[in-house]
């Protein structure tokens, strides 16, 4: 027995002693030689076939090779293949791989999945890769989550234009944007933020659904959305994108990535775009859609010392939105403050005009060779300007938010790291609200405002710390954040994200954590201006303050050609401890519509299930489905279910490719839910709707021509503007939109590519 016990010892440490670790980076190298991380390769070892994926960063890690030498190859689509041969254990390797357009030779190219869950990221994320972005039109951000259940996409009213997401069941105000890590779309910014993101300057999307980390602050309690645009290192001297509709919609996006010297490096990108001719497909007397001419431009610079060393980014942003709704008979001008014209004759129109500029800086200075230590320095600055009339409403809000960030990131052992750091936030809102009253001539007497909206200044310094551990099966991250907001006190927010690898493909992921937002009434429920009713902020509105937990599991499988297909379940909850309520039922004469703090539970409890299959060679299938149930207990009424929140999604996407990727084939069908109406429309439920999209795509030799159509069955939502025959009485309300507005629109576009020879 003795000698058994000895020898079981000693083949456990022979086995220890050949189980090594491999681990390293991934870096996408231009012609110049500038190097840029490549997120999310893919990273294989040739012997055992254990495959890793890169995270955001690049970084990798392979726990127990139990080979004494072995070769890995590195992939990244659009790029060539870099492998190595290595004698395990190897401390570290960083693969560099090289732009397929370089090698002036014909290259076989692989084909880039659209949509996929990470397989390496402790929250569950879902990553849309830029051929996912070419799946539909993806004319800018909003419109770029069709193919996705987790995210829903609707109008806030029936006459701006403005869109919002949802996740989690709830409204996507929850979610934090980040623009590469740096948080966007604050306060008034978050009506229309989301059209100011042209889909073509975008390389990827990351969708992480509940708390994650508490780095960029604790404003996301659903989740995060964090966007990727094109690099300064990109090998694309120039792209440009056009697109039209029937609609005579036009859109171009042109993009520039120029390497000047070793060191430094540029892009440039500019988007012009608008809704020529005026449209009123059912008959109500309102555009469909307004009237737009929107004009973006972005630059964003890289400065890298050497290789692995040093790196600054800087950049600069700007754009500018007209926007004119309403009666079919509104002209430009008609709305302006004190002269009332539109009101005079009897006409209801809408007018938006924003714009703004944003400044960023980021610092990054590694202090090891690996890249283990680090600081980093990040600073943003925006100003936001928004001018809105609404019938005979008038909204004027200006913003100015800065952010800083700085952080110092190390490891203790290989398995242990940590990151901690201090944070400062400037938010400066200037809010001015009328609402007119006129006399039996139709002459202005008195203009209605409220004591509640005028805007906010809310100075926040806030410290962090987060705790990194992973080995082979488990990662754990938990971190938490203490912020001090001159308009609210102290708050503090612990967060954890788990998970735990069972097999390679087998992993299930936890997460909790807490989260803290100051609400805009105005910016966060814009439907409030395109209604005859008063705003009533009955009282002083508090920061809402919410806890989110959740949990994933995701079989990954080998069917046909695909070693990644995958099955994968969700859940999450989010319970609110205060929340702001719009409650448009709790004013008995029906003239008000009633804004204050909930005085009781809100909740949302958020299932889904995925699929997708790769059944045979470049033919893809994506099936996802998703149930919600939000509650809110508004005053008066009870806990009820929370109104115009979609109780269901489901939505099949088949993408079939031929060989080369010369053509392209999609489709897409969705099935919407019903979702919850005000007792003041009936109740009840609206109408459980399908939605169908196809899109053609011809590849030629740098150049891709698509054509498609949106809403093939042509479904729109009934009466969507209430009492529109009628638009200054008291009924009128163009904001419980749960549905589509436009009919069946074709379109068709081009895009080119020149690269870097």
């Amino acid at each position: 027995m003795k000698k058994l016990i000895i020898l079981f010892f000693c083949l456990f440490a022979f086995s220890f002693a050949n189980a090594q670790d491999f681990k390293g980076k991934v870096f996408l190298l231009n012609a110049d030689g500038q190097k840029e991380p490549a997120g999310f390769a893919t990273i294989v070892c040739i012997e055992n076939g254990m495959v890793a994926e890169a995270d955001m960063d690049g970084n990798f890690a392979f726990k127990r090779v139990k080979l004494e030498k072995a070769t890995f190859y590195a992939t990244f689509i659009g790029y060539t293949k870099d492998t190595v041969v290595v004698n395990i254990p190897h401390e570290y390797h960083e693969f560099n791989l090289k732009d397929e357009n370089e090698l002036g030779a014909l290259v076989v190219t692989g084909r880039q999945e659209a949509n996929y869950l990470s397989k390496s990221t402790p929250v569950r994320t879902e990553v849309i890769t830029a051929a996912g972005l070419c799946k539909m039109a993806c004319c800018n951000l909003a419109e770029s989550f069709e193919n996705s259940a987790s995210v829903s996409v609707g109008y806030s009213d029936a006459v701006s234009g403005a869109k919002q997401i949802k996740l989690l069941g709830l409204s996507g105000t929850y979610v934090q944007m980040l623009d590469e890590n740096k948080p966007i779309m604050r306060g008034l910014a978050s009506p229309f933020g989301l059209t100011y993101i042209p889909g073509q300057w975008l390389e990827s999307i990351q969708i992480a659904k509940g708390p994650s980390s508490v780095i960029n602050g604790l404003e996301g309690i659903t989740g995060l959305i964090n966007m990727e645009h094109r690099k300064p290192t990109a090998e694309n001297p120039l792209f440009v994108n056009l697109f039209t509709n029937q609609e005579l919609k036009l859109e171009a996006n042109v993009a520039s990535s120029l390497q000047l010297n070793e060191k430094w490096s540029t892009v440039i990108m500019a988007h012009a775009s608008g809704d020529t001719k005026e449209h009123d497909g059912n008959d109500d007397g309102f555009k469909d859609e307004p009237k737009t001419l929107q004009l973006n431009f972005d630059n964003r610079w890289l400065y890298q010392a050497a290789p692995g060393g040093v790196q600054i980014r800087f950049g600069v942003k700007a754009f500018t939105d007209k926007r004119i709704g309403g009666q079919m008979d509104y002209k430009e001008g008609m709305n302006d403050f004190g002269v009332f014209d539109a009101f005079k004759k009897g006409i209801w129109g809408s007018e938006i005009h924003n714009s703004g500029i944003d400044g960023n800086f980021k610092l990054g200075i590694p202090l090891s060779n690996e890249g283990a230590e680090s600081l980093a320095f990040v600073a943003t600055y925006s100003y936001y300007d928004m001018n809105t009339s609404y019938g005979t409403k008038y909204y004027k809000g200006h913003q100015n938010m800065a952010f800083v960030n700085a952080m110092y990131q190390n490891q203790i052992h290989e398995n242990h790291h940590y990151t901690f750091g201090i944070a400062g936030q400037y938010d400066k809102i200037s809010e001015d609200y009328k609402s007119m009253m006129f006399d039996a001539g139709k002459n202005p007497v008195a203009a209605v405002t409220s004591p509640r909206l005028n805007g906010i200044e809310d100075k926040m310094f806030g410290v962090f710390g987060e705790y990194t551990f992973t080995n082979d099966k488990f990662t754990a991250v938990v971190g938490a954040r203490g912020d001090y907001h001159s308009e609210g006190g102290w708050v503090f927010g612990p967060r954890a994200n788990l998970k735990y690898s069972f097999t390679d493909n087998t992993i299930v992921r936890l997460t909790g954590g807490r989260g803290f937002r100051h609400a805009n009434i105005i910016a966060d429920n814009l439907g409030l201006m395109s209604s005859s009713r008063e705003i009533d902020i009955e009282e002083d509105i508090n920061m809402e303050d919410a806890w989110t937990f959740g949990g994933n599991f995701t079989q990954y499988f080998k069917l046909g050609e695909s070693e990644n297909s995958y099955v994968s379940f969700d859940y999450f909850r989010s319970s609110f401890n205060n929340q702001l309520v719009v409650d448009w039922d709790k004013a008995a004469d029906k003239n008000r519509v009633s804004v204050y703090n909930c005085h009781g539970r809100s909740f949302t409890d958020t299932y889904q299930f995925d699929l997708s299959v790769e059944p045979f060679k470049r033919f893809t299938a994506i099936l996802t489905y998703r149930y919600t149930n939000a509650k809110v207990e508004m005053d008066g009424q009870g806990l009820v279910n929370r109104p115009l929140m979609s109780k269901y999604k489901g939505v099949l996407n088949i993408q079939y490719a031929t060989n080369l990727n010369k053509w392209t084939f999609d489709v897409t069908a969705q099935l919407n839910g019903p979702a919850p109406l005000p007792l003041f429309m009936g109740g009840g439920e609206s109408e459980v709707y399908p939605m169908f999209y196809a899109q053609i795509t011809k590849k030629f030799r740098g150049v891709d021509v698509y054509v498609g159509v949106e809403n093939i069955g042509n479904y729109m939502q009934e009466n969507p503007i209430i009492s529109a025959e009628d638009p200054y009485s008291p009924d009128f309300n163009a904001s419980m939109v749960w549905g589509p507005l436009m009919g069946r629109k074709f379109y068709a576009g081009m895009r080119l590519t020149l690269w870097k020879k």
